[in-house]
């Protein structure tokens, strides 16, 4: 059977991403447990034996979409292993091991490859995840490399994408947009603040940003919600205002639909003392935490805007969708 069509209809394209793993949940059946387990959040999670639970994320880096002749191999190796780290610390987690799979033309440069996996080796001293094994294979073009990368709760409990409910605060890490500038490769998977974060009794639900604020946030919010968004709250980096001043959109408009942020999107009780709260978090980090916006009682079923409060002209916006 020929996997191509020449034409969009029944193709992965006319579904998109999200509604692609909507039909896979379905295709899978019982063989794919629901999230955390299975298929929705961040990390997969598992348990082996009586041991705490384990967790297990892969992401890919390709070229052409993730990265180009203008990055070096080293920091396309280490924008790799960070952003899997990043689904790590979305869900309060710490990192074990890693392997590394390679997908290569065979006119593939080894000056390249050497200088990509002196970038893998410095990563994982930095970040003290060792390299434990992987694949070669051959592609007719195609040139890559996928992590898959196990940790484990640092805690008693992780962090997932269900939990939050009406009246909870959301808060967001750092500052958003601008990412294709430099910080899709040149970022701090926040680690130590996820972790930080699941220890808290306040903290409901928690996600990191991979694919812009406008479709990340839709993960956390409850059918019966919709999140009430403070725009002029949202805080924006320099690269989406220096982004901003040649792309003909607005910085808060990069900021909702960048993606590769890789900040943390969490939700906070109504009944916490935020104040206090964000005393001990600005005692302990240096980064930024700041209250976007709240989850309010959705009007009815048929209500389809699960973003309030954008100005007129971004109501439709959303984040980076694949296949699209």
């Amino acid at each position: 059977m020929n996997p191509f069509l020449q034409t969009r209809a029944d193709t992965a394209a006319e579904l998109g991403e999200t509604l692609l793993i909507e039909a896979i949940r379905q295709w899978l059946g019982d063989a794919s447990p629901p999230a955390p387990h299975g298929i929705g959040d961040d990390c997969a999670v598992f348990t082996l034996g009586n041991q705490s639970q384990a967790l297990v994320t892969t992401d890919p880096v390709l070229w052409g979409r993730h990265f180009d002749q203008t990055i070096a191999p080293g920091d396309v190796a280490k924008k790799l292993f960070k952003r899997n780290l990043s689904d790590i610390a979305a869900m309060g987690g710490r990192p074990r091991v890693a392997v590394v799979s390679l997908l290569l033309p065979p006119f593939t440069s080894l000056e390249w490859l050497r200088d990509f996996h002196l970038g893998l080796r410095d990563a994982s001293r930095h970040y003290h995840v060792p390299l434990v094994g992987g694949d070669v294979s051959q592609t007719d073009g195609l040139l890559g490399a996928c992590m898959t990368l196990i940790g484990e709760a640092a805690g008693d409990r992780i962090l997932t994408r269900q939990g939050a409910s009406r009246g909870d605060h959301i808060f967001v890490t750092g500052r958003l947009g601008g990412s294709r500038l430099r910080h899709h490769y040149d970022f701090e998977p926040r680690l130590a603040e996820g972790q930080w974060l699941a220890a808290r009794a306040e903290i409901t639900a928690g996600m990191d940003i991979s694919d812009g604020l406008a479709k990340d946030l839709i993960s956390l919010i409850p059918r019966d919600c919709v999140a009430e968004l403070h725009p002029e709250a949202i805080p924006l980096s320099e690269d989406a205002v220096e982004a901003a001043a040649t792309s003909g959109r607005s910085a808060l408009h990069h900021a909702l639909c960048d993606g590769e942020d890789h900040e943390l999107l969490i939700t906070v009780k109504k009944e916490a003392h935020l104040d206090e709260f964000l005393l001990r978090w600005n005692q302990t980090f240096a980064l930024p935490l700041t209250r976007i916006g709240f989850l309010s009682e959705r009007a009815s079923d048929d209500e389809t805007l699960l973003l309030r409060g954008l100005p007129s002209d971004m109501s439709e916006i959303h984040g980076y969708e694949h296949l699209r």
